[in-house]
């Protein structure tokens, strides 16, 4: 397994990659970078974990759109508005809730 140094959100990772997946890993990393700098650039939220949350969500929220043979959901795609607007969506909405109760006192992600 190779490894390959990338940045994500200005910080330095090494992580493993099996032989010819550069450009997959590359591409997962480029989607993770640009979710999390979204919603950093959006001012609500500051700790990187929660961003990283946040990010994460707004990617596996984006996972059932993708079906086998069709187009993929653009990096650029406005995803952090999933987050941002809960009413848009009740599972997402329901999922925070459950977040910030586990959260309890360190506070809310939204």
């Amino acid at each position: 397994m190779k490894q390959l140094e990338v940045q994500i959100m200005g910080q330095s990772y090494l992580l493993g990659c099996p032989e010819n997946g550069d450009a997959r890993m590359l591409d997962a990393v480029n989607r993770v970078d640009m979710a999390m700098c979204r919603i950093r650039d959006a001012g609500k939220i500051k700790a990187r974990d929660r961003i990283a949350v946040l990010a994460a969500l707004n990617l596996a929220f984006e996972l059932p759109e993708r079906t086998p043979g069709a187009a993929p959901v653009p990096a650029a795609a406005p995803a952090d508005t999933a987050a941002t607007s809960n009413a848009e969506s009740p599972q997402l909405a329901a999922l925070l809730q459950r977040l910030d109760t586990a959260l309890g006192i360190d506070g809310r992600l939204l």
